[in-house]
């Protein structure tokens, strides 16, 4: 028979079949009395007696939740039930002896770290020596003295707090981390799949927030994440998790720090996905406000990807996959915004990994090649210069556009690599022409992923060195946007590249947010004007007199101008 005295931190479902959730493994404890007397302990003795005993001498010490199991052919089912934070458990029984369960217990690897007391009235050394050896925490001896009982409770349940808060919690935001997202999830999804729940998870990606530590250095980061924290701690409620009926669901750990900038957010039971609109709209209206980075205000939007189970997954990692994959869609639409999975967006996900799958062998494989765009002087009418376009062409001839694959090799990292071999592609053409004779300006494009990675001065001056041209030649393209976004170390930067020989040209010239003070700073020696400024230059006065404007300002810091688009073909 199992008795279960009332707890008031039991939480009942409106779908329970008899057995009450308790909480999870690995709960948050502190090691002070109060905190460590909300454990809750399960005892596992065919002798109803001893466990009142032990409950009543625990009671007396501000313990209040328990669980009391007298078959031990139910304990097994009923440790994954509840999840005790410490089992006290007999070693002879009838049904199944405790070196078994023991031995269950262990072999589970979401219960192997539960804290096990084995109660035995054997005084014998083999036996002790045979529970340590199977993974057994401490020894009681029977009959239970109740000055013991508490001592070896207490130290058992501080040092197994204090081990926990070390292993799944993070030390900066205090929420739980990847570890015990990924514990909790595969409870909560047992659970739904037992008691056939809806179950809804929320990635949430802050895809600006690396941007913020790259300028403003990993201490002022740590500032403004955990604020984050704060802040979407504060605006979730329980009944957004839980649903209606859950009287306290406070010790299921929800909001989950998985990534240095991105989190999880967890709904066990809601009865609808539609509800997490509500939910995501809230994160996001609280994400509107700056965030103070070190008397900086900063402003970073979250992208929050929804999905569910049973609709969208059926198993820990798919539903992983399609949070993720629906945060990626939001963040591609614009900053601040979430995105429900849809089985069109796992095809879309699909046909992207393929293609990220096939860029990679592309990079490594030879099917990348170089077309050269001419840069025509304007009064002779002659080729000054080249820029570098690369282009994907599969094994089967067909071409791949850029504009599809140099967003996903941005996305993915691929650019860095992408841009490594177009700049030594483009190097060794230089070389050749320079051996035939041919002196012109080779233009290559540099991300903003290459001049922020800290490897692009390097990777500039080995290429130079091994390819043997005249650096003179070899013009370096920057958008605005890239420079502006930290003038300062852009600055430091800029100068490095510098002096290694190049030309700096800033591309995409009056499509950012220039500073005229700024521009004089930069040690640049071209401007792009974009090709937008151009469409309607020869029809439109106001276009004609900014680009006439553009092009005066760049001439008075001695800049060379180079218009973007004036092509007839």
């Amino acid at each position: 028979m199992e008795t279960e005295p009332e707890d008031q931190s039991a939480v009942q479902s409106p779908n329970d079949d008899g057995l009450r959730m308790v909480k999870p493994v690995f709960n948050e404890l502190g090691c002070d009395t109060n905190s460590l007397t909300q454990a809750t302990i399960m005892m596992v003795d065919d002798e109803p007696t001893t466990m009142e005993i032990m409950r009543a001498y625990l009671e007396d010490a501000g313990y209040q939740h328990f669980v009391l199991i007298e078959h031990s052919s139910l304990a097994m089912e009923a440790i994954k039930e509840r999840r005790p934070d410490i089992l006290l458990l007999d070693l002879m029984m009838p049904e199944v002896p405790g070196f078994q369960i023991l031995e269950q217990v262990r072999a589970d690897s979401h219960l192997m770290h539960l804290p096990v007391i084995i109660l035995t009235s054997s005084t014998d050394a083999q036996t002790k020596l045979q529970a340590l050896d199977k993974g057994a925490t401490d020894f009681l001896g029977k009959p239970v003295d109740s000055s013991e009982l508490k001592l070896r409770v207490r130290n058992t349940l501080a040092a197994r707090a204090y081990q926990n808060q070390l292993a799944y919690y993070d030390a900066l935001t205090k929420l739980p981390n990847r570890s015990l997202f990924l514990d909790r999830l595969t409870w909560f999804l047992q659970r739904a799949e037992r008691h056939h729940e809806n179950l809804v998870m929320l990635h949430i990606s802050f895809n600006q927030f690396k941007r913020v530590s790259n300028t403003l250095g990993p201490q002022v980061a740590d500032q403004v994440i955990t604020q984050i924290a704060e802040r979407m701690s504060g605006c979730i409620r329980r009944s957004d998790l839980f649903g209606r009926g859950i009287t306290d669901a406070s010790e299921l750990d929800s909001l989950f720090r998985v990534d240095s900038d991105e989190f999880s957010l967890l709904c066990p039971t809601m009865a609808h996905t539609e509800y997490a609109t509500k939910l995501a709209s809230r994160i996001l209206k609280v994400m509107e406000r700056p965030f103070d980075a070190n008397g900086t205000e900063v402003y970073i939007f979250p992208s929050i990807g929804i999905a569910s189970y049973p609709a969208d997954a059926t198993d820990l990692m798919t539903l992983i996959q399609c949070a993720v994959g629906a945060s990626a869609q939001a963040n591609f639409h614009g900053k601040g915004g979430f995105h429900f999975y849809s089985s069109d967006l796992n095809s879309q996900s699909l046909e992207r990994l393929q293609m990220e799958t096939d860029l990679r062998h592309a990079i490594e494989g030879n099917q990348l090649l170089l077309h050269y765009q001419p840069k025509v002087e304007v009064k002779s009418g002659r080729i000054i210069g080249v820029e570098a376009l690369v282009r994907w062409q599969k094994p089967d001839g067909t071409f791949i556009f850029p504009d599809q694959f140099i967003p996903l090799a941005e996305e993915t990292g691929l650019i860095i690599p992408l841009g490594e071999w177009v700049l030594k592609e483009a190097c060794a053409q230089l070389a050749r022409w320079q051996a035939q004779g041919i002196w012109i300006q080779v233009a290559v494009n540099v991300s903003a992923k290459q001049f922020n990675d800290g490897y692009l001065v390097h990777l500039v001056r080995d290429t130079l060195n091994s390819m043997g041209v005249n650096p003179k030649y070899l013009t370096l393209e920057l958008t605005e946007s890239l420079l502006m976004e930290n003038a300062e170390q852009a600055v430091e930067t800029l100068n490095h590249l510098m002096a290694l020989g190049p030309k700096i040209s800033m591309d995409d010239f009056g499509t950012g947010y220039s500073s005229l003070s700024y521009l004089k700073r930069l040690p640049i020696h071209e401007l792009k004007i974009d090709r937008s400024f151009l469409t309607d230059i020869t029809t439109d006065p106001e276009a004609r007199a900014l680009v006439s404007a553009m092009i005066y300002l760049a001439h008075e810091f001695s800049l060379t101008v180079v218009a973007e688009g004036v092509e007839v073909q």
